[in-house]
């Protein structure tokens, strides 16, 4: 199974203080790159979110709202702890006599403090419980909302292969044929502008000839790269980087084979397998 970065997963669940409700959405990204959009009452959970994320997720761009709502759809009022706020003070006051040029606590600061905000009503270990349930619904949501793309993907790459692997097979038992009818016409030509030279010289000079345009080689590694991607994609897993790479292989061996070419055949060839290639390189870019 290969995962796309692409991704949805929305879960509600009813707490003793209102609805909880958790979002999860995500995009293709170089790296795993977390935007949280948390009310004052998630905000406590931020360590636990990303601990869970970064657990599931290898790459994409994950963006992740969770509030609380009461019946009436606002979001559960939070208010200051006044004993968690003179604790704070008293440590506060603690570091600036021991570090007088440290600078104080900003109103952030103070407001991301674990126990600071409190909301009435509600049980702080209940609404943990509930929180770690909801997220862990939300990944299994999100990792399966991947998973159905990541196999819409595995098909497209694979059927993209499988027209590559038709192209090769056309082309190679083309090849005999078009390289001796260009070398008759090459030497033909030759004969005509050195009428004196003789017929060993203009055969060696079209063996050498022949082997510089001679793209066996290039058809070769094609068919080994496509057989590799084959293989990494029914191995799954996390395959992004891997077939990024093989799409580059193979770009330069379709590159090569138009710079090499010396028929319409094999320039067409070329041509096709590059915009086959390029399909697989865009789908590529989505995948984990």
């Amino acid at each position: 199974m290969i995962f796309s970065m692409t991704g949805f997963a929305a879960v509600q669940r009813e707490t003793s203080g209102g609805t909880l409700a958790l979002e999860l959405r995500s995009v293709n990204h170089r790296y795993l790159e977390l935007h949280l959009r948390l009310d004052d009452t998630m905000r406590v959970f931020e360590p636990q979110l990303r601990e869970g994320i970064a657990a599931k997720l290898g790459r994409g761009k994950v963006e992740c709202r969770a509030n609380l709502l009461t019946s009436t759809g606002k979001s559960v009022p939070a208010e200051l702890s006044a004993a968690s706020l003179e604790q704070l003070a008293q440590l506060s006051t603690t570091v600036q006599k021991y570090f007088p040029q440290s600078q104080p606590l900003t109103v952030a600061d103070i407001l991301r403090w674990p126990g600071v905000l409190a909301t009435d009503d509600i049980s702080s270990e209940a609404l943990a419980a509930d929180f770690a349930a909801a997220l862990e619904q939300a990944l299994d949501e999100l990792a399966a909302s991947r998973a159905r793309e990541g196999e819409k993907l595995a098909a497209v790459i694979l059927d993209r292969v499988a027209q590559m692997e038709a192209l090769v097979a056309k082309t190679r038992p083309l090849l005999p044929a078009l390289l001796r009818a260009y070398q008759e016409k090459l030497e033909a030509r030759i004969r005509e502008v050195l009428e004196t030279a003789d017929d060993a010289r203009i055969h060696q000079e079209l063996a050498l000839y022949a082997q510089k345009i001679d793209v066996d080689e290039e058809l070769e590694r094609l068919t080994a790269h496509l057989k590799e991607v084959r293989r990494v994609v029914g191995g799954g897993g996390a395959i992004g980087k891997r077939l990024d790479f093989l799409m580059q292989e193979l770009n330069r061996e379709a590159n090569t084979l138009g710079s090499k070419s010396v028929s319409s055949e094999t320039s067409q060839a070329s041509m096709e397998l590059k915009v086959l290639i390029e399909q697989i390189r865009e789908q590529v870019q989505n995948i984990e």
